[in-house]
């Protein structure tokens, strides 16, 4: 994405690094916004034995989520840039597809959200990395970011996981394979003949 030099930054900055930190934390703000809605979506179209479980688990999530976006907003508009919250500018630049599950069981949603948590966190540790060399505030934000993302993905992995420790969706490389994964279909029960009552002996 094409992020201008701003006239002006925080001061310690040369305008230069503003425009870098700006640059890294845009996508940020994208992906926020981003699983912010997610989250939202699935709050709406969970279903199954899990639903009240998850369907209240998500709200403080989408909460949290939102508040890291006004703050990585804030921080852009501090460094002298301009934060896009359009969802127009969001669909343009972002680098990954729509969440891909409509109405599903609660385990598929979170087998699917697992994934979504995972490459939002990578990247947030490869911004991290980015910034720690240029300015320790903007590290400082995503670092906080990420202890309550890592928490709630830890939230969403405690329903996929086996008491031996391992997650259904070990190996699922897409939404949909994770959601399959973690919520394989039911056998249908099926209804036995009534069986027949035996002769009693005189």
């Amino acid at each position: 994405m094409a992020v201008s030099t701003p006239g002006y930054t925080v001061p310690g900055l040369t305008t230069k690094e503003g425009k870098q930190l700006i640059s890294l934390l845009s996508m940020r703000l994208h992906a926020l916004n981003d699983l912010a809605l997610t989250l939202k979506h699935i709050h709406w179209n969970v279903v199954g034995p899990h639903f009240i479980a998850v369907h209240e688990m998500l709200d403080p999530q989408t909460a949290a989520v939102r508040a890291m976006a006004d703050g990585t907003a804030e921080r852009i508009s501090a460094l002298g840039g301009e934060p896009q919250g359009t969802p127009g500018a969001l669909v343009a630049e972002r680098t990954w597809e729509d969440y891909s599950i409509g109405r599903a069981d609660a385990l598929a949603h979170l087998g699917a959200l697992d994934l979504v948590y995972t490459g939002l966190i990578k990247d947030h540790r490869a911004a991290v990395s980015k910034a720690g060399s240029v300015d320790p505030v903007t590290e400082d934000l995503l670092i906080e970011h990420l202890r309550s993302l890592e928490q709630f993905q830890w939230f969403v992995r405690a329903h996929l996981e086996s008491a031996g420790g391992s997650l259904s969706t070990a190996g699922s490389a897409t939404e949909q394979q994770a959601a399959k994964a973690a919520s394989p279909a039911r056998k249908t029960a099926t209804k036995r003949p009534a069986g027949r009552a035996g002769k009693s002996k005189a």
